[in-house]
């Protein structure tokens, strides 16, 4: 849950919006890891990541994944590719490499192959996404496996207009309009990846409770503080629209599902 960003129309994330420099934004990055690492770590696990595995994840963030790869799962090494890596140089570790790169730059190559290439909350900002797919999957070694993450948002569209789907709806259109963002396609993500010749391509969803005080309600206000002006900026919510949204999330009558994580995964061939 990083920085990465290249193409976005306007502007990028962590340039127009989300920027590493303003105070709290690794706070906000680590709420999102609060909310959705148990379900990564599950994934990676069951994928087979452990001894001998040399990993890339891309738009590390504030590297908690990346971490978890050397301590807990005894990989050989990770990659860390992120636009700025303030965050992950603040805690150093042995097997843990900083690149800071923009992995959608068309020059891109960090020189070797992986077991494992991991991206999450990331190709969503991209609107070179589709070509990132088959990137991705070529610094992948042989038999090496793919695991892309995004935003998915099961209810936005349907729900009662109240003030927290309204901030929402908001909130998507302004960061499509400001940095490019666009999570109408992740549900496409099995077939993406086929189409990109990958196999025992399967995905999942995970969404976290609403709870009032919980990482993922406290992440969208901060999320919604952060994006405020391009919110605003599309004239479908106002300020006091944002504020009845933020104490809705932490009211005890909150009763609406949060957008969640679509984790899609799949496999380079070996040879035959």
């Amino acid at each position: 849950m990083g920085h990465m960003g290249t193409d976005a129309g306007p502007g990028r994330y962590g340039e127009a919006a989300f920027r590493p420099e303003q105070a709290g934004e690794d706070e906000r990055i680590d709420l999102g890891a609060l909310a959705y690492d148990d379900v990564t770590r599950d994934r990676l696990r069951a994928l087979g990541a452990g001894p001998g595995w040399h990993c890339l994840d891309v738009g590390a963030g504030t590297g908690t994944i990346a971490r978890w790869l050397i301590e807990e799962a005894g990989v050989a090494s990770v990659l860390a590719v992120d636009r700025d890596v303030r965050f992950l140089a603040a805690r150093p570790l042995p097997g843990l490499d900083l690149l800071e790169a923009d992995v959608g730059a068309p020059d891109f190559d960090p020189g070797r192959r992986f077991q494992l290439v991991h991206a999450r909350f990331v190709l969503m900002h991209l609107p070179s996404w589709r070509s990132m797919i088959p990137r991705l999957c070529g610094l992948l070694a042989e038999g090496g496996v793919l695991v892309l993450g995004d935003a998915v948002d099961l209810t936005t569209r349907t729900a009662p207009p109240d003030p927290y789907t309204q901030v929402m709806q908001a909130m998507w259109q302004g960061l499509r309009d400001t940095i490019g963002t666009d999570v109408s396609w992740v549900a496409g993500y099995p077939r993406h990846l086929r189409d990109a010749g990958l196999v025992s391509v399967a995905a999942e969803i995970r969404v976290p409770p609403l709870i009032p005080g919980s990482p993922i309600s406290r992440f969208w206000v901060d999320t919604w503080d952060r994006a405020r002006e391009s919110i605003v900026a599309t004239g479908l919510v106002d300020d006091t629209t944002i504020e009845e949204a933020v104490r809705y999330l932490d009211s005890p009558g909150c009763a609406a599902l949060s957008p969640g994580l679509i984790t899609a995964w799949g496999r380079r061939p070996l040879p035959s």
